[in-house]
């Protein structure tokens, strides 16, 4: 069913609300219509059916102001949850959060790399059914499933493309059958464009700013957020640094370009390199599998970190090589924050942060105007599971127009909310 214009302007107007008030915190009436530029009888008949609707509470009063004290509200963290799925090649993170992007409840397991979609999906859809079962979620509440994932997609049906971890993934529609599976609705999207907007919604970066994610979990992504709301390009395929050259002579990837990023920064790339060391993969007791090398990666890492010196020239040169990527960001998108997350950061952050910030203080075009921070996720090792919840409260909650008219499938009806 078509929605009325006028139906769409309240649908936006609520969504602006609930932003601020998100971003905030904490905050008054007042001061929303000061942030949205909303007259004071909107806000207030916003604000009553937020209230109406349990989304929002009043927390008391403010600081006196010479006036009569004002009442504050904040999102109701009961009022709404979400999930976020991460399946990576080798592991899958399940979460659940509340309205405000708090994670209640975690797991992760392994073994779905090498099965068939066909099995591995209903496995991921009891363990999600599990997870909100022990968490005492109310089902009512949650408002969908964000899945996400690396590589290729179609967000606007749900299907990858890219046939890892094996062929059969390959155009097969994740989301339609996770939601059939869960009765929920199931949003598609790529694990770092989901770690960059967790950063937003949960307050680690400015309301207004443009900045970067650099996610590295096997692989290496990319994200950009501007002003709330991720940069998706024509298809929600951007910014996927992994795989820019930085060598026009180099290797032929299997994505079709040649000397991609990741094929020297990655973590299947250091262990490579790690294993071309001999006396340094017998000290480390490598022995990498297809489905095991992150674990390689983290003694590389580890190592590092306690000053072996071969492990750490390994290390810093990726981080050199993803300073670059950082670099190419930054003069692209004018970034003034780059994020780096998930689990392939967790061990030698510190040494990759220090490497990008010099790379970036040394090399960005607009060094001269703004500077450009590069810092850890407030997210962790979880970053992509998490940002995957997030986009569905964002999608369900802040967004009546997403600029992509992307939207989560809806169980049963085939339409778009």
């Amino acid at each position: 069913m078509a929605t009325s214009p006028l139906w769409a302007s309240r649908l936006k107007t609520r969504g602006l609300v609930l932003d601020v008030i998100r971003s905030a915190r904490a905050t008054s009436r007042v001061e929303l219509a000061a942030a949205t530029g909303l007259t004071g009888a909107t806000i207030s008949e916003v604000v009553r059916e937020l209230i109406a609707d349990g989304l929002v509470v009043e927390v008391g009063r403010g600081a006196p102001t010479g006036g009569k004290p004002r009442t504050l509200v904040q999102l109701n963290p009961q009022a709404r949850y979400s999930v976020g799925v991460q399946l990576e090649r080798n592991t899958c993170v399940i979460v659940v959060v509340d309205l405000t992007g708090r994670q209640v409840a975690r797991t992760s397991f392994q073994g779905t790399a090498m099965m068939p979609p066909e099995r591995a999906l209903p496995l991921v859809a009891s363990q999600v059914e599990a997870l909100l079962a022990t968490a005492a979620v109310d089902r009512g509440k949650v408002l969908g499933v964000g899945l996400v994932g690396y590589g290729p997609q179609d967000r606007r049906v749900g299907t990858l493309l890219t046939p890892q971890p094996t062929e059969e993934w390959l155009g097969y529609p994740v989301a339609p059958r996770l939601a059939e599976s869960l009765g929920l609705p199931v949003l598609l999207d790529n694990d770092a464009a989901a770690a960059a907007i967790g950063e937003y919604w949960l307050g680690a970066v400015a309301p207004r700013s443009t900045y970067g994610c650099i996610y590295m979990a096997t692989g290496i992504g990319g994200g950009v957020v501007v002003a709330g709301e991720v940069y998706r390009g024509s298809s929600s395929n951007s910014v996927e640094i992994g795989h820019i050259s930085i060598d026009v002579n180099g290797e032929e990837c299997p994505c079709g370009n040649v000397g991609c990023l990741e094929n020297y920064a990655g973590p299947s790339a250091l262990v490579r390199q790690a294993m071309a060391m001999p006396e340094l993969a017998q000290r480390l007791a490598l022995a990498p599998t297809d489905d095991g090398f992150l674990t390689e990666f983290a003694r590389i890492a580890a190592a590092a970190n306690a000053g072996d010196p071969e492990a750490r020239d390994l290390v810093e040169r990726s981080a050199r090589h993803l300073g670059y990527a950082a670099v190419t960001m930054s003069t692209l998108f004018d970034v003034d924050t780059i994020v780096l997350a998930g689990p392939s950061f967790a061990v030698a952050g510190s040494i990759y942060q220090a490497v990008i910030q010099q790379e970036v203080d040394r090399r960005t075009f607009a060094r001269r105007v703004h500077p450009v921070r590069v810092v850890p996720s407030v997210n962790g090792s979880d970053a992509a599971a998490i940002g995957g919840a997030v986009l569905v409260l964002q999608s369900e909650l802040t967004l009546a127009h997403p600029q992509d008219g992307v939207r989560p499938l809806l169980v049963g009806t085939g339409e778009s909310p």
